[in-house]
C-alpha cells in the first residue's frame, strides 16, 4: 500500500496510474493482434496496411498514457527508421526478384525458379511476404509522424 502511495504522489499532472496500468496490460495484446492481422491479411480481411496501423497505435498508447521519451525507450528512432527501410525493402526487393526472375512486377509465380514451391504457393507467400514489408513500413510511418507532430520536430521534447 505504501508503495502505491508512493507512486501516485509522484505522478505528473494528467498521469494516471489506472490508465498507465491498463495500457501497459493491453499493449502486448494490441501488438499481438497487430501481428495476427498482418500474417492472416492473405487469407481473411485485412493485411499490412491495417496491422502496421494497429502497431504503431500500441506506441501511440504507450505515447499517450506515459510520455513520448517511454515510448521512444521501447524503440528508438534509429529502429524505427530501420524497420520502415527494412519494410519497403521487403516490398521492392520481392518485386524486383519477381521481374528478375521472368515475371512481372510483383509477378510471384517467377520465384518459382528460386524455390520450387510451384506457381500457386508462390502467389500465396509472395502476398505474405508483401503484406509484412508493408506492415512494417506502415508502422514506422505511423509512429514517426505521431513523435515529429507530438514533439514539435525536436525528439527531445515529447507530449
Amino acid at each position: 500500500m505504501k508503495l502505491l502511495q508512493e507512486r501516485t504522489a509522484k505522478l505528473k499532472l494528467g498521469e494516471s496510474l489506472i490508465i498507465q496500468t491498463a495500457v501497459r496490460i493491453m499493449v502486448p495484446f494490441i501488438q499481438l493482434f497487430g501481428l495476427y492481422v498482418i500474417v492472416h491479411g492473405h487469407y481473411s480481411p485485412g493485411g499490412g496496411f491495417q496491422g502496421g496501423v494497429i502497431l504503431g497505435a500500441s506506441f501511440v498508447a504507450l505515447a499517450l498514457a506515459f510520455d513520448q521519451k517511454f515510448s521512444m525507450q521501447l524503440m528508438s528512432e534509429r529502429v524505427n527508421g530501420v524497420l520502415g527501410n527494412l519494410g519497403a525493402l521487403i516490398f521492392v526487393g520481392t518485386a524486383v526478384l519477381c521481374a528478375l526472375f521472368g515475371g512481372l512486377f510483383l509477378d510471384y509465380s517467377a520465384l518459382d525458379k528460386l524455390i520450387p514451391l510451384g506457381p500457386i504457393g508462390w502467389r500465396s507467400f509472395g502476398i505474405f511476404i508483401i503484406e509484412v514489408g508493408v506492415g512494417l513500413a506502415v508502422m514506422s510511418i505511423m509512429v514517426s509522424l505521431f513523435w515529429d507532430i507530438g514533439s514539435n520536430g525536436e525528439m527531445d521534447e515529447g507530449l
